[in-house]
């Protein structure tokens, strides 16, 4: 198994990465934001549930 921020070795200590520094990289992309999951907005709906026209712009 490779580490997936530098691609060496992994070590077991840090597994899945290779050493503190990376697992550090990764933690720091979790908190920064990096890596995120995008989603679609939903288009917006009445108060009956039914999806309402979209608005002119």
């Amino acid at each position: 198994m490779t580490c997936p921020i530098c691609q060496k070795e992994t070590d077991p200590k840090y597994r899945p990465f290779c050493s503190r520094r990376c697992a550090d990289v990764d933690l720091g992309r979790w908190l920064k934001g990096s890596y995120a999951i995008p989603v679609a907005e939903e288009e917006p709906r009445d108060e009956d549930g039914e999806d309402t026209p979209p608005r002119p712009h």
